[in-house]
């Protein structure tokens, strides 16, 4: 039996593989963080494929699926699979997990109902994890118990999921106060502790991540409640967000009916003129389409939405940052410019200064995919050394 052959290809998530027989498709990878390492996940699986220009049926396949990223989706149920290396059992579910068309989804005790073995839900969660086809056997349709988002073991982990999702329609809720489901604290941990020894010491003493998420209703209000706490104390923030709340129905500060107060009614609630010019020109971006709904943001990559958040008054870089990993729950962001990310660099590593976001950007770059978690950390260093220096040791 000859290896397959495999085409590297582009997509709206990143550079995906084919790997095809004379059988049909063999194997999907999903992006890496580079094509070496998307290479070497299709290599590891056949060892001998060859890489070749995908023409005929896996060129149409491979259409297929960049279409399906850029916003039409396709269920690929007529693709044929080549099921040579495929349990049985396995085989079963991905059939049945094919008939679960875009813009759906399933969960595992269902699934496991649908091939005729309900209490199996175990041993389908396994077969969805071991999955060599995804997207044409759409394992990110599968979500836990409750809706939710479950696991995901392809490269960046849930955010690829969410991502996926979201491109069919579907937006997974993020409750109020939950831990990041975006990556696994023990991938992060373990990650970040093979890569940087100095910041392995600061993960000893912490342990795993715990970053929290806030409840999100729309990006609107999101952003609102950033320009009110810019430069001010929480409590005096928190003073003046609710008085503005309270101007509106039900405490939901809406575009067009903000637009609608006068300025000194802003005014009184406590907005400076600045931050009021800022309110209104988000409420006209939110109208206009600039600022996107949260649905349409997490369809988005990182710096596809601090492109569009930026061009609002009065919200920065650094903003949509915050944004990115405290409403988002994105896994890779490192925000340089960020004061507590910087001092706790200059703490883990002994440095006499803080770093320049240049130097942080580029130390940084090890840390991929999982930013997000060294910021915690290095933010947790900072209470650290606060911590020694009250109990008289620093």
């Amino acid at each position: 039996m000859s290896a397959p052959t495999y085409a590297l290809f582009d997509t709206a998530i990143g550079r995906c593989a084919l790997a095809w027989t004379e059988r049909g498709i063999a194997a999907v990878q999903l992006p890496e963080a580079d094509d070496a390492a998307t290479r070497a996940k299709v290599l590891a699986r056949f060892p001998g494929a060859r890489e070749a220009t995908a023409k005929g049926e896996p060129r149409r396949v491979l259409e297929a699926i960049r279409a399906h990223f850029d916003g039409t989706p396709d269920p690929l149920d007529a693709v044929e699979l080549d099921y040579a290396a495929v349990p049985l059992f396995h085989r079963r579910v991905y059939e049945a997990l094919r008939r679960v068309l875009p813009g759906a989804t399933i969960g595992y005790g269902e699934l496991a109902a649908r091939v005729g073995s309900p209490g199996a839900a175990r041993a389908v969660g396994q077969a969805v994890a071991k999955n060599p086809f995804p997207i044409v056997v759409p394992c990110h349709r599968v979500l836990a118990a409750g809706g939710r988002a479950g696991g995901f073991s392809a490269h960046g982990g849930m955010e690829t999921k969410r991502r996926m999702l979201a491109l069919e329609g579907v937006t997974l809720a993020v409750p109020a106060g939950a831990a990041t489901p975006v990556f696994e604290a023990g991938d992060a941990v373990a990650h970040l502790t093979k890569k940087d020894a100095r910041l392995a010491k600061v993960i000893a003493a912490v342990g795993p991540p715990r970053i929290r998420l806030a409840a999100t209703q729309s990006t609107f209000e999101a952003l609102t409640e950033s320009i009110v706490y810019q430069q001010l104390t929480g409590k005096a923030a928190a003073t003046i967000h609710g008085r503005l709340r309270a101007m509106f129905p039900r405490g939901r500060v809406r575009p067009a009916a903000l637009l609608a107060q006068r300025d000194d009614a802003l005014q009184g609630a406590g907005l400076s003129r600045g931050k009021m010019l800022a309110l209104r020109d988000l409420a006209k971006k939110t109208l206009d389409g600039t600022v996107p709904a949260i649905a349409k943001l997490h369809a988005l990559d990182d710096e596809a939405i601090i492109d569009r958040l930026v061009t609002v008054r009065g919200i920065g870089r650094w903003t949509v940052e915050m944004l990115l990993i405290f409403r988002l729950g994105r896994p890779d962001v490192l925000p340089v410019g960020d004061y507590g990310v910087r001092h706790g660099f200059m703490l883990t590593y002994g440095k006499r200064e803080m770093p320049t976001p240049k130097e942080l950007a580029s130390y940084g770059e090890r840390w991929k995919p999982y930013r997000t978690a060294a910021s915690w950390y290095l933010w947790r260093a900072v209470d650290l050394q606060r911590k020694k220096a009250s109990d008289g040791r620093g």
